[in-house]
């Protein structure tokens, strides 16, 4: 193996890039596997590229702070104003027994750090810290789909998705640790270029393609009829089933299965199911060659208008407006 990862070292020797300098802020509880994930792709770049990026923990206090799995982390230093001068990146790590609490420091702490520029992250419920904020009007965001109802509830203009990860411009949500890792890596060739990302991916010997569709049943805390439910629309996207037939696969009545998905997920199987097949499309769009008429109907959607309509609700433009990441 030795080597494998040569092509990807000193691509620019000649050019330096500019250290990116990154601070995590560890919440009570916060989630170890996505804090980790997301890190581990910054500590694996800097092997490829040393200096590529800077890396600091901070806590609300200077206390230690307990992780969702009972470790105990003490952070580097005290978040404060002083800290985040110094970040191009805040990333907010919550968790899902955090506590959804922002106090007045903490608040405005996040708004100074965007009044200077800086980009803000959250991971698994990190997000709530910033809709609390109101750092989150008119992005799209996501977050882990427990929380949803609540950052709904306390950030009307932000657009919670189902997704597993969003970017979007200097906001960058993720709902789970597989989120926080591929949300890293399209950070990451945002600032650099795709052999670099390659490079992190063959090093962290991840098997699946940062361009596959991340399965939404493994993302989701949900019981074990509504899994099977997801499961069964994540395989027919195509060809959409009828409720009543999801329903009785379930073994399950429709009002039955709807009161599930209402009280776990926070919505109704139809809008699920659209979230499931717009996603889809978007990622169709963006990462193949595929036409805009083969897309919609490998999702599963009647004609051309009904799929814009759809899109354009969901997203707010239109899918012939979807940027085109393939090369």
């Amino acid at each position: 193996m030795k080597g494998k990862n040569l092509r990807y070292l000193n691509d620019n020797p000649g050019q330096p890039a500019q250290m990116t300098r990154t601070g995590f802020l560890l919440l009570e509880h916060f989630s170890l596997p996505a804090f980790t994930q997301a890190l581990d792709t910054l500590v694996t770049a800097n092997l490829l590229r040393p200096g590529l990026f800077s890396s600091r923990t901070f806590g609300l206090s200077e206390g230690e702070v307990i992780s969702d799995l009972g470790l105990v982390i003490r952070p580097d230093a005290r978040i404060d104003f002083a800290a985040i001068q110094n970040l191009d990146l805040l990333v907010i790590c919550g968790g899902y027994r955090t506590e959804l609490k922002a106090d007045d420091s903490l608040i405005s702490l996040l708004r100074a750090a965007s009044d200077q520029g800086v980009s803000l992250a959250g991971l698994w419920n990190g997000a709530w810290f910033l809709g609390s904020a109101g750092l989150l009007d008119g992005y799209r965001c996501a977050i882990h789909p427990e929380h949803r109802p609540a950052l709904a509830e306390i950030s009307k203009a932000t657009h919670v998705t189902s997704e597993a990860y969003v970017i979007d411009r200097d906001r960058l949500t993720a709902s789970s640790p597989s989120g926080a890792f591929h949300m890293a890596l399209d950070w990451i060739k945002g600032l650099h270029d795709k052999a670099l990302v390659e490079g992190i991916e063959d090093i962290l010997a991840f098997e699946e393609s940062r361009y596959r569709r991340i399965k939404p049943a493994e993302n989701v805390c949900v019981s074990a009829p509504l899994r099977e439910v997801v499961k069964l629309m994540d395989a027919n996207l195509e060809e959409p089933l009828e409720l009543e037939q999801l329903a009785a696969y379930a073994g399950r009545s429709r009002r039955q299965l709807e009161r599930l998905f209402k009280e776990q997920l926070g919505t109704t199987p139809q809008r699920y199911y659209l979230e499931l097949r717009i996603t889809e499309a978007r990622r169709l769009l963006q990462h193949t060659e595929l036409s805009q008429v083969d897309v919609l109907v490998a999702c599963g959607f009647v004609s051309p208008s009904h799929f814009s309509k759809c899109y354009s609700s969901y997203f707010g433009y239109r899918p012939s407006k979807e940027k085109r990441l393939v090369k």
